[in-house]
């Protein structure tokens, strides 16, 4: 059986690690060739390694999705390295909590430009390129539909105390998604988005002790408090925290050939979590 994506080309930011590395492998799995992005070299490596390793065509595009001249560069490295671009996810992101009268403004910007402000700036620079192809492809008699998947969270649908900053992005990729959806239905592009509710990452792991993570030069609090940890799961109906390979599942049903007349629409992948 020929794989769901063969010969597609997928763009996923933040994929070195976490889900991004989980949405990489079961892409690539399906026959995706995929530009790898990650912060730093050596996870964004390890993950095209892992895909070759499987059979799998993947190159690294390495760094910060929030600098300004990303956006051109992780386009141009799927047009020169694969001659194509087929799908985009727009994964990468942290978290960096406060209550609103202790945020600063750094800690609300650095939000933004991570979850909204990125994603903005890829879909931008991907535009003239998925135009220029449907364009070709409608002459040629041919109709091949192109996938985008944003990535949001509860956070963002229902609000969570401490995240005014991540919430508020996150609420804003749900509208971006409607309205490029609306924009770009006429090059048969679907725009979707999917929300999680608790993942299990390095992010969201077990820990007592207080723990950070260096991201682009700060010292971000990371981890749970195990006592926080088992009521947060207790709340969710499949009485446990999503792993990175359920969240990727998520993103695949949006990408292959099955969603083609899905567009515009929110996923909740929260293990049947309606709210927080």
């Amino acid at each position: 059986m020929t794989p769901k994506l063969e010969g597609k080309v997928a763009l996923i930011t933040g994929s070195g690690r976490g889900i991004g590395r989980a949405i990489a492998l079961k892409l690539a799995s399906e026959g995706a060739r995929i530009v790898v992005n990650d912060l730093d070299t050596e996870p964004a490596e390890e993950t095209v390694r892992a895909i070759r390793a499987a059979g799998g065509q993947a190159v690294a595009c390495v760094g910060s999705v929030s600098a300004p001249d990303f956006a051109e560069r992780f386009v141009g490295t799927a047009v020169s390295e694969f001659k194509g671009l087929d799908i985009i996810v727009n994964n990468a992101g942290y978290t960096w909590d406060s209550v609103v009268q202790k945020m600063t403004d750094e800690q609300w910007y650095a939000m933004i430009d991570v979850h909204l402000t990125a994603p903005f700036r890829i879909l931008r620079a991907a535009q003239p390129v998925i135009r220029a192809l449907s364009k070709a492809e409608t002459e040629d008699g041919r109709r091949v539909v192109r996938k985008v998947v944003n990535i949001s969270s509860v956070a963002g649908l229902f609000g969570n105390p401490g995240q005014a900053n991540y919430s508020t992005a996150k609420a804003g990729i749900v509208g971006m998604t409607q309205t490029l959806a609306k924009e770009w239905g006429r090059m048969n592009v679907t725009v979707n988005c999917v929300a999680f509710g608790f993942i299990q990452t390095r992010l969201t792991a077990s820990t007592a002790e207080a723990t950070t993570a260096n991201i682009e030069g700060r010292e971000i609090k990371v981890g749970v408090n195990p006592g926080l940890l088992a009521m947060m799961e207790q709340s969710i109906p499949l009485g446990r925290g999503g792993t990175p390979e359920e969240a990727a599942g998520a993103v695949y049903l949006l990408c292959a050939p099955e969603s083609d007349y899905v567009s515009g629409q929110t996923l909740m992948c929260t293990g049947g979590l309606t709210g927080i």
